[in-house]
């Protein structure tokens, strides 16, 4: 995902750490793009990975998550768990009340948020919210429809902007 990025002329922003977003911070790197990482202080967890050009270290996660906010375009969430689960209704709430964006918020991996999807139809059907309010969501297996996802989604301005890698 972050070599996908990089060739398009993006940054790659991501928690900084060891699996999923050393893997995208890697693709970027290695590709010669900007690789970024936003770090949280925890007893049991990592250290920034060695893909990440700078990083930032955060105590609290609201702090990590108003940057990751702040120096986004759009957001591209990887299978997680409870902390990517909560840096993805942030967004989505922020998107929704028009807060931040509009931008695309793309879901990567189609078999691991099928459930979330069918969840998401369900709460539709409670009344919960409108497909409307969530229509920015994508799902999707590839990268390279992730990054037309949101280059179309840019103003033009914004796309004559990028410069590829």
């Amino acid at each position: 995902m972050g070599a996908e990025l990089a060739k398009a002329g993006f940054a790659t922003l991501t928690g900084g750490g060891p699996g999923i977003m050393e893997a995208a911070n890697r693709g970027a790197h290695e590709t010669g793009g900007a690789s970024y990482g936003l770090n949280i202080i925890l007893p049991h967890e990592q250290c920034e990975n060695p893909y990440v050009d700078r990083s930032l270290e955060f105590r609290y996660f609201f702090t990590r998550k108003v940057c990751l906010v702040k120096y986004s375009c759009a957001f591209i969430v990887m299978p997680g768990g409870l902390g990517t689960l909560d840096e993805l209704f942030e967004a989505a709430t922020l998107i929704q009340c028009q807060k931040i964006g509009p931008f695309p918020l793309i879901l990567m991996g189609a078999t691991f948020w099928d459930g979330f999807k069918k969840w998401g139809k369900f709460m539709i059907k409670q009344g919960v919210f409108a497909q409307e309010e969530i229509g920015f969501g994508r799902i999707t297996d590839s990268p390279i429809e992730a990054v037309e996802l949101i280059i179309r989604s840019l103003p033009s301005a914004v796309r004559k902007c990028l410069k590829p890698a």
